[in-house]
């Protein structure tokens, strides 16, 4: 299963999210490789992955280097392919037909060896977030409870519908995961039932497990440590851990 996560919003825990699943599921012993797929690199960095001097994402989708040669192994016992701040000239370069294919092209060799790969993607619709829906089975659309991330995902369930019907027909919405969330602020519930009736509106479903506001997040990533291994009785750890159980059910029904 090819896990893309994507919000073309900032600052809603898509790479929190994409790295708490890596190091959750391998934790529960699949194979897991994590694709990073954002020029910032801060999936790489929070692994603990090296992204300079090391052959990367990017390497691989200009075809200057293999897959196999970009394998990092993470001390949580997943793999990671590193991305650094020259992909972000990939939107330039990647300019001949296919392009939207190269991601896919590139994992095709490899992806059977792992149980799940997860792609985290930058906060923009462009080449890459379409890369990674071409090469995706699943996406997942993390979300805070505020009006422009929920007002985001009519927009990104569009590029999910145009990739579907030039890319990749099979590519669905898994589900919508609330992160940052404050249950007892007002705000928030109205949010959750705005996002519910999004829900309906794009037929995905929202995740009951939602993942609490909590500092230790920005720690763990400060200190290039997944959140388990950072702080594990961590409310977001615990929140964490519930949805992959959660997440997990729905995969296996």
């Amino acid at each position: 299963m090819i896990i893309a996560v994507a919000n073309q919003k900032g600052g809603v825990g898509k790479t929190t999210t994409s790295q708490a699943m890596a190091a959750g599921l391998a934790e529960k012993g699949y194979r897991v490789l994590g694709i990073d797929l954002d020029p910032q690199g801060n999936f790489s960095a929070a692994c603990g992955a090296e992204s300079y001097n090391v052959p990367t994402i990017y390497e691989v989708m200009k075809r200057d280097s293999s897959i196999e040669d970009a394998l990092q192994h993470m001390k949580g016992g997943y793999d990671v392919v590193p991305a650094n701040i020259m992909l972000a000239g990939a939107e330039q370069e990647l300019s001949q037909t296919g392009k939207e294919h190269r991601l896919k092209e590139a994992v095709a060799p490899i992806a059977g060896n792992y149980d799940f790969i997860v792609i985290d993607t930058p906060p923009s619709l462009g080449v890459l977030t379409v890369n990674a829906f071409t090469c995706a089975t699943d996406i997942l659309i993390p979300t805070t409870a505020g009006i422009f991330a929920t007002a985001g995902i009519s927009q990104l369930n569009e590029t999910v519908a145009s990739v579907q019907r030039y890319c990749n027909p099979g590519v669905k919405i898994r589900g919508i995961l609330f992160t940052r969330f404050n249950p007892r602020a007002n705000i928030s519930r109205q949010m959750k039932e705005l996002a519910e009736q999004l829900g309906e509106y794009i037929s995905a479903p929202i995740y009951k497990t939602y993942i609490r506001s909590a500092v230790v997040v920005e720690e763990a990533q400060a200190n290039r440590q997944d959140i388990f291994d950072y702080a594990d009785k961590s409310t977001v750890s615990e929140d964490y851990r519930a949805f992959i159980e959660e997440f997990l059910k729905g995969v296996n029904e």
